[in-house]
Parts: structure tokens; C-alpha cells; sequence
């Protein structure tokens, strides 16, 4: 049988990030997607207008019919919004070594809005981050929930090590916002699994167009760990699946466009 997966995230009505990047992103790796949606946005490649959180038992309601008919594999968070919804995403059986969470602390999203308010932060590192198999911030988050700065790889590690000590199995520190000297051309993200440290180096990928990089990047692991791949072969795979959707990112939007999710996934066999 088809593996399943499950996106807990929020709506972008231009297909680039959260649920509808999460979905394409399941579908092109071989995995059946299910969905709860947290909150609806308006927003497209140059800006976002309005964030909209949904009633918490509505979220909790998507989650346990998902759970009772299409038991997944993996489970994924992204954009959260509030502390009322991380508690009902924490009151469901997410979660547990048969059932790896992927939890992407998403809080800004690429344009600037907020999506996620200050009780919910705290609610994420109480109730979601010990539950994770793997935690997946970029250096901006991973500097709030490490409460330490983060701009360069000793850092990412140290940020790594604190967040693991929140309950994390496994963090991934993504390190596309690195800048200066050495980071001009290559990215490097930090894995921190079973206390080893790897670094997974790529060259820059110059575009603009890079809208939902997160979101694709935690689905894909997502979607590994479904497909039953332990949590380091997970993320070098996906790793490589978003390395290439953003170097073949079909050039959509005025603005900031999305990857490519029909990228080749180099992931082998289903």
C-alpha cells in the first residue's frame, strides 16, 4: 500500500508553500498526503495581506478524522499561529517512535508576516518540540528557540544542541540565510542526530525564486521517513530533491516565486 503522510499547516492560495507545497511535495515522492489546515492566508509572490487562524477544535477535528480512516506514516507542523491550536495539534496521538513528527517551526513567513504569536512560541517548545523526530528551523528560528545568535556553523551547532535538549530526537539547522566569507557560493545545513553532527554543503543557488523552500524541505523529509527511511537518509535525500527544485524553480510570479515540486526527487525506487 501507498504510504501516507499528514500536513498540519496553513493555506497559501499561490501553491508555493504550506499545505499546497506540502501536498505536490508528497505526491512527487511517492507518498498519499492528508491535510489539517491551521490557518488561511492571502498572499501571493509579492506580499501577504491577511493571516487567519481557524477555531482549534476545527484543527483538532481535521487531525482525528485523518487519524480514524488514513492512519499516516509521518506527520508534518508548519505555520501553527496560535497556542490554543498547538495545544489541540499536542492533544492528538502525533508523534511517537512508530509515527515520526517532522515539526518546522514556522514563524515568519518569506514576506514578513507573522505566523505565529509570542504564547505560541512558547507553547511549541513545551508541547510540539519533545515530541519531534526531527525539528527543522532556518537560522532565524533557530536562533529564537535556542535564544542564542546564529550566523554562522559553531553557532548552528550550539543552537542544534539546545534545541535537542528541549526533546528533540534530531534538529536540521538550515543555513541559507549564512552570509559572508565562504557562504557566497555554497549553503551548509547542520543535522544533529543521535549526538553526531553532519553538514550537508551544496552550492548557492542564485534566485529569487525561492518561495516555500522550508515548507518543501520538511515534506520531503516528511515523506522519506513515511517511505520508512531512517532519520539521516532522510534528509540527505531530501536535501537533494530541494536542492534541485529550487535550481529547475520554474520562474512563476512577479515576485518570489515558487520551486519546482516535479523536480527530479533522486530518491531511488518507491
Amino acid at each position: 500500500m501507498i504510504p501516507i503522510a499528514l500536513t498540519i499547516a496553513g493555506s497559501d492560495p499561490g501553491g508555493g508553500a504550506g499545505i499546497q507545497a506540502d501536498l505536490k511535495t508528497f505526491h512527487q515522492l511517492g507518498v498519499y498526503g492528508t491535510t489539517a489546515i491551521t490557518l488561511i492566508t492571502i498572499q501571493n509572490t509579492t506580499g501577504m495581506s491577511l493571516v487567519e487562524t481557524l477555531d482549534p477544535a476545527i484543527v483538532g477535528g481535521q487531525i482525528d478524522a485523518v487519524l480514524a480512516d488514513l492512519p499516516p506514516l509521518a506527520a508534518k507542523t508548519g505555520a501553527l499561529g496560535t497556542a490554543a491550536i498547538i495545544q489541540a495539534v499536542a492533544a492528538r496521538k502525533v508523534g511517537t517512535p512508530d509515527f515520526p513528527l517532522v515539526v518546522d517551526p514556522v514563524m515568519i513567513g518569506k514576506h514578513g508576516a507573522p505566523l505565529i504569536d509570542a504564547s505560541a512560541r512558547t507553547a511549541l517548545r513545551e508541547l510540539l518540540i519533545p515530541r519531534a523526530a526531527i525539528v527543522t528551523p532556518n537560522l532565524p528560528e533557530a536562533a529564537e528557540l535556542a535564544s542564542l545568535p546564529v550566523h554562522n556553523i559553531d553557532q548552528m551547532k550550539e543552537a542544534a544542541l539546545r534545541i535537542a535538549d528541549m526533546g528533540a530526537r534530531a534538529v536540521l539547522i538550515k543555513g541559507g540565510h549564512l552570509e559572508g566569507p565562504g557562504f557566497e557560493d555554497e549553503t551548509v545545513d547542520v543535522l544533529l542526530h543521535e549526538g553526531v553532527f553532519t553538514e550537508f554543503r551544496a552550492a548557492r543557488i542564485h534566485t529569487r525564486h525561492t518561495h516555500g523552500t522550508g515548507c518543501t524541505y520538511s515534506a520531503a523529509i516528511t515523506a522519506y521517513l513515511a517511505r520508512g527511511f531512517p532519520v539521516p537518509e532522510a534528509v540527505a535525500r531530501a536535501k537533494r530533491f530541494i536542492d534541485e527544485a529550487i535550481r529547475t524553480n520554474p520562474g512563476l510570479g512577479a515576485g518570489s516565486g515558487p520551486v519546482n515540486h516535479w523536480a527530479e526527487s533522486g530518491g531511488g525506487s518507491l
